[in-house]
């Protein structure tokens, strides 16, 4: 399996560096989504898998690319699968997130998801976006460069995906089902894996280990991914620094780190230097939480093996930061920038048409059938999302009324001091299917202020449908006076996904050039799940390439 991929890796870069320009090909994959009995931890138990594959196949494509993906559901469950990070010009129809820009594919159906990848090159990952299915159904995309166009650093010897999950025992709809009944948070997963595998500090494990055999001298890229559903995550490997070289597929300006921090739905790029001593080193991974919450903090394993070494060797274990070290948390994310370089600049929009402000919060609503008689919530502005029973995009396209209304506020309804002492009175929110109208090629300033409703935390927050920039995060209440003047508008980081840190906020930039209806909603699926959630309404343009595509003939039916 190793030489295969060295093999088809070595192929691309060379057939990248000696082809002629060509027509983009055509990239066909067929999904069955089928259920499979799996064991981990000692347990078997049945996951939903595409087909039968967990973690789900890696999707090898170019920049340019026409890729045609068929999904047929022969689960009990609904799917629908959302390509993480693509941006989908003009085409939400093949983004995926269910009701939001199609209903889901039921059982016995099939969808087509067609689209083009244009100008984006690098890591990304695809995975379902219903319930919580993304447990076990996930997987890479690989996205090589044109023809001809070289890496923007040292061409690695090899690549290998490395990308991070979560493991429950029981069945993890079930667990989810239970949680809400009783108005709580479900189980914490009992382990994290790597490329689905737990590593040997877990029992019965040993075979269910992920290696990855390297050569004295040789560089290795690795493309991260952090499927897990609730934890963001610290990733080091024993002895040996990563160089960052990409985050989101967005190249960066190359920097050195003993360990780096990913959170639910990012990617990130590194340069691996295999010069230490011949021997076997523990890859870890183990969760980030700096607020007083419960999670599962068990380290995930997988083992770098320099070529010769006995697996009987021992390996190191990596020394990770502190489970709540805000401090490199928030010096990790601060050496983060654009490369911007002239072949890939970083085109920050320095005037903004549109200011947002969005308060995050934790909340409380009756619920009569709950434990305590309360259910526990969250909202944006005060504003727990309720999910339509048709797809979003559909009604925006077809003009259907009474599915949605477009008047979510740019701003909080009450000011308060949003991260000072804990609230715990008047924790109700309201709820709607609210959204916010963007004019067509409008810049968009969004602030995400984190509050300590209940609880300060951490949110990742990811938005479909376009790449931002990172212009600005900090700690405590945002402040519009002094905290603009610190903003980096030259190379700030370009991404998909980011996070809020606790107790604080962090502030976006985008041009609104992709017409369709954008969800944007927090990674936790814990908080996706309570409401922690919103859509965008982009209108078309005046142009001819300003407008969505109709959907396709075979789009699921609601």
């Amino acid at each position: 399996m190793v030489l295969s991929k060295r093999v088809y890796f070595l192929f691309l870069c060379l057939i990248g560096f000696i082809s002629p320009p060509v027509q983009a090909a055509v990239k066909q994959y067929q999904f069955d989504i089928q259920v499979k009995n799996v064991s981990r931890l000692c347990h078997a138990k049945p996951i939903v898998t595409v087909n039968g594959r967990f973690p789900g196949p890696t999707i090898y494509v170019r920049e340019g690319d026409r890729v045609l993906v068929n999904v047929t559901n022969h689960a009990q469950y609904n799917m629908s699968i959302h390509w993480h990070g693509l941006k989908q010009f003009r085409n939400g129809w093949a983004d995926g997130p269910a009701y939001i820009t199609q209903c889901p594919i039921k059982t016995g159906r099939s969808y087509t998801y067609d689209f083009n990848v244009t100008g984006q090159r690098g890591t990304l990952w695809w995975h379902a976006h219903i319930l919580w299915l993304r447990a076990t159904v996930y997987g890479a995309i690989v996205i090589m460069p044109k023809p001809g166009t070289p890496f923007p650093f040292p061409q690695p010897h090899m690549e290998e995906v490395i990308i991070f999950g979560e493991w429950w025992n029981n069945d993890v709809e079930e667990i989810v089902k239970q949680g809400n009944k009783l108005g709580l948070p479900p189980n914490a997963s009992d382990a994290h894996t790597i490329n689905g595998k737990p590593g040997p500090l877990f029992p019965c494990s040993e075979k269910y280990t992920f290696a990855m055999e390297v050569e004295q001298g040789k560089t290795y890229l690795l493309r991260i991914i952090n499927a897990a559903l609730n934890d963001e995550l610290f990733f080091a490997i024993a002895g040996h620094n990563m160089t960052v070289v990409e985050i989101d597929a967005v190249y960066t300006k190359p920097f050195t780190t003993q360990a780096i921090l990913i959170a639910p739905g990012q990617t990130t790029n590194v340069l691996v230097q295999a010069t230490q001593s011949p021997g076997r080193y523990f890859m870890a991974a183990r969760p980030f939480m700096d607020a007083p919450l419960s999670i599962d903090n068990k380290t995930a394993t997988a083992i770098l093996q320099y070529k010769g070494i006995s697996n009987s060797v021992l390996p190191i274990l990596p020394q990770l930061p502190a489970p709540n070290d805000t401090v490199f948390a928030l010096g990790y994310n601060s050496k983060l920038r654009s490369l911007n370089a002239p072949q890939f600049p970083a085109n920050v929009p320095l005037k903004v048409d549109r200011h947002l402000f969005y308060t995050i919060g934790l909340g409380m609503n009756p619920c009569p059938y709950c434990l305590n008689g309360t259910q526990l919530t969250a909202s944006l502005n005060n504003i727990t999302f309720v999910m339509p029973k048709i797809g979003l995009l559909q009604a925006h396209y077809f003009n259907i009324k009474g599915v949605f209304r477009t008047d979510f506020p740019d701003n909080p309804p009450t000011p308060f001091n949003y991260t000072g002492a804990p609230l715990t009175a008047n924790l109700g929110t309201t709820s709607g299917t609210r959204l916010s109208k963007i004019a067509y090629n409008s810049t968009v300033q969004l602030v995400l202020q984190d509050t300590n409703l209940l609880t300060v935390e951490s949110h990742p927050f990811h938005l479909h449908g376009y790449n931002f920039f990172v212009v600005g995060t900090g700690i405590g209440n945002f402040d519009p006076k002094k905290d603009l003047a610190k903003f980096n508008l030259v190379d700030p980081p370009e991404r998909n996904t980011v996070g809020v840190p606790t107790g604080g906020w962090t502030a976006i930039r985008f041009r609104a050039d992709n017409p369709g209806l954008w969800f944007m909603h927090c990674h936790l699926e814990l908080h996706t799940g309570w409401g922690l959630k919103t859509a965008f309404v982009v209108e078309n343009g005046k142009g001819p390439d300003q407008s969505i595509l109709p959907p396709p003939k075979d789009l699921p039916p609601c």
